[in-house]
């Protein structure tokens, strides 16, 4: 029976292109990143309402993008791995960007834009600015460990999973994943 078994799951394996079996027909597929798996969220939870600056400067809190997929990254400049991952998010925001999706940024570093803005600006990003939460009231309100991480919220605005540590968000698993959640009511 175990052979049996063992034949399944790798015929499995074969036919999903090698992609992880955590992938369901109702789940997001499977993604993993450098140190770990996109983890979907058990219970979809509304998120944190707690205010930082938009990239223009501007005062907003989350709920303001409402009917759009988010893909929300903690990002700082100090921050090796986060460095490596920015231009593969710029990436992703020019090939999957719309009024249904995008790619936000957020900086934790405690001088703000002042930082933030000449970094990615040397960095060639063209399709992507970043949003400010120098004081890290936001990124300790959804609980991230450490950098990057990143979290995906739905259209009504709650979190629907998280991964933490860089990642390519312009693989084909990646889009896989956003796409799941495009298609979603």
């Amino acid at each position: 029976m175990a052979a049996i078994l063992g034949v399944v799951v790798a015929g499995g394996v074969l036919l999903l292109g090698g992609r992880d079996l955590a992938a369901t027909a109702n789940g997001p597929p499977a993604f993993k990143g450098a140190f770990g798996s996109y983890e979907p969220a058990e219970d979809p939870a509304p998120a944190p309402d707690v205010a930082f600056l938009d990239a223009n400067g501007d005062t907003i809190k989350l709920d303001a993008l409402r009917g759009q997929i988010v893909l929300l990254n903690f990002w700082a400049t100090w921050c090796a791995p986060c460095v490596k991952e920015l231009p593969v998010l710029d990436r992703l925001q020019a090939d999957l960007g719309s009024e249904e999706f995008r790619v936000l940024l957020v900086s934790v570093d405690r001088k703000g834009a002042t930082v933030a803005d000449p970094f990615l600006e040397d960095l060639k990003l063209g399709h992507l600015k970043t949003a400010i939460d120098s004081n890290s009231d936001l990124v300790r309100a959804f609980g991230a460990a450490g950098l990057p991480t990143t979290f995906l919220l739905d259209r009504e605005g709650r979190v629907r999973g998280r991964l933490e540590g860089d990642a390519d968000w312009e693989s084909d698993a990646a889009k896989d994943l956003i796409r799941h959640y495009l298609q979603e009511g």
